[in-house]
């Protein structure tokens, strides 16, 4: 082993792969246990007068620089995955000391919930902790940040932790959900708000499916889902669609994971606006995320860009178009710097940044509102998707 490598495995409370660096899905026992190991070490440093460490927690790097793209060998999905740099909190640095304290109080309130066999949201955490720490945590920035710091810590992923994010996630079409001793939901009798996935991964994880469909359509927007779940599109066209109402949280991401593993035969194809985020969006639910890469490299899948794209532009007056604003530019700016863009993206985010416009779904209402799923059928059927 190379002798840096081997200075960030010392460093690290943990081990793991040498290759892929990973948080693991662990029970409640086994957590509260690193986290006492956390502080034992902690304690260990402080006892000791010639320790330079007392003040210092290695941290896997979340930055660009320390992510790489990996392909499965046994499949077409290729995901992000981060290596073993190591970023530091430091109590001794003016602008890390917060950061630093945050990763305790965020510990010790998980121990807490571990101990208690509570399961709590985000949401949840950050009024507690602005409760008991309102210097530290001001906002939900904050919290948010502290966990992916305990997680990068401790190796473990974030509900086994006992805490999940808010799940904003819906799916609707040719689906039926099982839960064990629970009644079964069909999901294509739903009304047009389709059925609200919950974050709960244990419970994701446990649910029985079945389809009949034929396709997987993940929708970047909620009023273009509810359109779609109005038109009653999975009838039109055998499919099932999902949406996150925006960026993918975690839940939507592994429902999604789930889908695509008890049906592999099944493509999934996005639908998403012409414009820098949109193409961010896609690249989640491909890709996963670097903020999030010691475990949404899991939720990874091979989804197929469907539209907004650039052959879609001679459907869409003129007057619809937009210009692109600074946070275009920086999402852009941010996407083309990435490894893992493959070509054909490449190609449209350069177009959106050379014309200077984007575009958004709704634009294509110009045609009536019925055109959206005559659309969507016909490039599925055409094969034109990238």
């Amino acid at each position: 082993m190379p002798e840096a490598e081997a200075d960030v495995a010392a460093a690290s409370l943990f081990g793991a792969d040498r290759r892929l660096c990973s948080a693991d899905i662990l029970a409640p026992a086994e957590v509260r246990a690193r986290i006492e190991v956390a502080v034992l070490n902690f304690l260990s440093a402080l006892a000791s007068p010639t320790s330079p460490a007392i003040s210092v927690l290695p941290l896997i790097s979340r930055t660009s620089a320390n992510c790489s793209l990996r392909s499965g060998l046994l499949s077409d999905v290729s995901s992000v995955y981060l290596s073993y740099a190591c970023c530091k909190r430091s109590l001794m640095r003016e602008n890390n000391a917060k950061a630093f304290v945050r990763v305790w109080k965020v510990m010790e309130m998980c121990y807490k919930i571990l101990g208690e066999g509570k399961l709590v949201h985000q949401r949840e955490l950050f009024y507690k902790l602005l409760s008991d720490s309102p210097k530290y945590f001001s906002c939900q920035r904050h919290v948010n940040r502290a966990i992916q710091d305990v997680v990068s810590l401790l190796r473990c992923t974030r509900q086994s932790l006992g805490v999940m994010a808010s799940a904003r996630g819906a799916l609707i079409g040719r689906l039926v959900l099982h839960e064990p001793d629970e009644e079964q939901i069909d999901c294509s009798i739903l009304g047009a708000s389709g059925h609200a996935i919950t974050g709960d991964l244990n419970v994701l994880s446990k649910l029985n499916l079945s389809s009949d469909a034929r396709y997987i359509i993940v929708v970047e927007k909620d009023a273009i889902f509810q359109r779609l779940a109005e038109d009653r599109l999975y009838n039109q066209l055998p499919c099932i669609l999902i949406t996150a109402k925006g960026y993918p949280d975690i839940a939507t991401r592994f429902i999604l994971h789930r889908l695509s593993q008890t049906f592999p035969n099944m493509p999934i194809f996005a639908l998403v606006d012409w414009n820098p985020a949109g193409l961010a969006i896609l690249c989640t639910y491909k890709y996963g995320s670097i903020s999030m890469g010691l475990e949404s490299y899991r939720y990874a899948c091979n989804v197929k860009w469907l539209g907004l794209r650039g052959d879609d532009l001679q459907l869409i007056p003129e007057s619809a178009f937009q210009e692109l604003k600074p946070r275009d530019l920086q999402i852009a700016k941010s996407l083309l710097s990435s490894k893992f863009l493959q070509e054909s993206h490449r190609a449209e985010l350069t177009l959106m940044v050379e014309t200077g416009k984007r575009a958004e779904i709704e634009a294509l209402y110009s045609h009536g509102f019925d055109f959206l799923g005559k659309y969507i059928a016909r490039k599925i059927v055409q094969g034109d998707y990238i």
